[in-house]
């Protein structure tokens, strides 16, 4: 179970669209989410990343090398 607080405004939009749709507010919602979190999840996963980089957990490998390595050409 979830129960999100919306802005006013979005609240009145997500309301409007399940009128003129007859879906549910509840159906928008949760097809927002499934569309979205794939990316926020890869967002995420690149900021962690990219603070490992900073911070001397991980290395980057230069590009030169991946293609040298894989026999790959530019």
């Amino acid at each position: 179970m979830l129960a999100i607080r919306l802005s006013p405004d979005i609240e009145k939009r997500l309301e409007n669209l399940a009128k003129k749709t007859g879906r549910t507010k509840t159906f928008y919602a949760r097809a927002a989410i499934v569309e979205y979190i794939e990316d926020l999840e890869d967002i995420y996963l690149a900021e962690e990343r990219l603070e490992d980089i900073r911070t001397g957990r991980s290395k980057t490998i230069p590009l030169r090398e991946i293609m040298d390595r894989y026999a790959l050409e530019r």
